[in-house]
């Protein structure tokens, strides 16, 4: 098969960066006086989610350190519903696998699976939370805000979603996807996050975002009283800097990898626009016929949830799938689709070779093939000879090199690809 040249090229995003991440964790807290309602030897409790975000480890040491200043004594626990094979165990080894451990945070953490039900919304839904953050004096829920997988609204994935699906442990954001079916997921985050803030010992929110490179753009801490509407603002921002493919008509997009630390979906419904799922789906401008997936994040530790919003991919990335993960992550979320395997080749060239084949009568060779390393860096990429008209057009793009052959090893696969631009840490 004739395959199209590749030209690599860089796209220029929003890049607002936060230089120093440890002292605007501290300004930000340092504003709210908490020492007004946290008292020395105080327990507080401070929320660790599971994905790969930005520097927060960085964030939570931060924060540890704050409240130490303050006299308290703070102390980590796993938000984040079902990750970690919905054990308790399982959660602080992903948390470690983020380097959150007691021995980098200066914290313990402690994890467990127990919940306490604090109340009902105005549709009678259970509202539980984490008994060991119950049990403590204060709370402080730290996540990183962005653009949820599942749905649109003014509130999607952040803080709010943090109190009600996060520290709902298993059981919560169980019963919350169940009922996200009848009542929506917008309006079950906000109505169990609205009992949290007037139930639980909330002490105050630490919302983060980032920009099209990975990076930490912005950290903002909230009171109480502040965190829905400040999370709104957010939102609106991570949005604006999400970063996205350089063209929406596209053949096949090959993703050289997916994942949980990439997505809580392995491979984002927001960059690529392909998304199934129970709750509908919401509207996109980009627009794939075929999607091929080569490989999975070592990060994700074989949690594959996503594999069923690509079309093809290889056996390779089949055999790291750890299914028991893989399947309660999909059962939690109402999800099932999303943990359905793909068709599966020995080689990148046969997958190849398959999708094009599966595009119509375009010829392989005038396809409009995109290669990504993931949905998360997008800065560069490979595109095929066919935009190169309308990349030299368009001022937010640049050639690096090319156009050039695309080339397999002796084993009929993809040499990787390599970014040359910019990452994090290198501002």
């Amino acid at each position: 098969m004739l395959l199209p040249k590749m030209y690599r090229i860089r796209q220029t995003f929003e890049r607002p960066v936060v230089k120093d991440v440890a002292d605007t964790v501290s300004s930000e807290l340092k504003k709210l006086g908490l020492e007004k309602n946290a008292k020395p030897g105080q327990r507080v409790a401070i929320t660790a989610g599971s994905r790969g975000i930005a520097n927060m480890a960085e964030i939570l040491k931060a924060t540890a350190d704050f409240l130490k200043s303050i006299g308290t004594q703070p102390f980590v626990f796993p938000a984040m519903g079902s990750h970690g094979g919905a054990t308790a165990e399982g959660q602080v080894a992903l948390l470690a696998h983020y380097h959150m451990t007691e021995e980098f945070l200066g914290a313990p953490v402690l994890s467990s699976m127990e919940v306490v039900e604090i109340g009902r919304t105005g549709d009678d839904v259970p509202v539980y939370i984490d008994q060991v953050a119950w049990e403590a004096d204060h709370i402080v829920v730290v996540n990183r805000i962005k653009p949820h997988t599942k749905f649109k609204s003014p509130i999607e994935s952040g803080l709010m979603k943090m109190m009600a699906i996060g520290m709902g442990k298993q059981k919560g954001a169980d019963y919350y996807h169940k009922a996200a079916l009848h009542h929506t997921f917008f309006k079950i985050i906000v109505d169990a996050g609205r009992i949290v803030l007037k139930r639980a010992p909330i002490l105050c929110g630490l919302g983060t975002i980032e920009n099209g490179y990975d990076e930490t753009a912005k950290i903002v801490a909230f009171r109480p009283g502040e965190i829905e509407e400040g999370e709104k603002g957010l939102l609106a921002e991570a949005k604006r800097m999400m970063p996205r493919l350089p063209f929406n008509e596209i053949d096949l997009l090959i993703v050289d990898e997916i994942g949980k630390d990439i997505s809580g979906v392995g491979i984002d419904p927001n960059v690529t626009g392909r998304n199934r799922d129970l709750l509908g789906v919401f509207p996109h401008p980009t627009n794939i016929k075929r999607i091929f997936a080569r490989d999975l994040t070592e990060q994700s530790n074989g949690n594959a949830n996503g594999m069923g919003l690509v079309d093809i991919t290889t056996k390779r990335l089949v055999d790291k799938i750890d299914y028991k993960a893989t399947y309660m992550n999909a059962i939690t979320g109402i999800s099932l689709e999303k943990a359905a395997v793909p068709m599966h080749f020995e080689t990148d060239r046969e997958a190849i070779a398959i999708a094009l084949g599966s595009i119509g009568l375009t010829p392989p060779d005038q396809s409009r093939i995109l290669r990504i390393r993931n949905t998360l860096h997008l800065d560069e990429v490979e595109v095929s000879e066919i935009y190169g008209k309308e990349v030299r057009q368009r001022p937010d793009l640049e050639i690096l090199e090319g156009p050039s052959p695309m080339t397999f090893d002796q084993d009929g696969n993809l040499h990787n690809l390599q970014v040359h631009g910019l990452r994090k840490g290198d501002l």
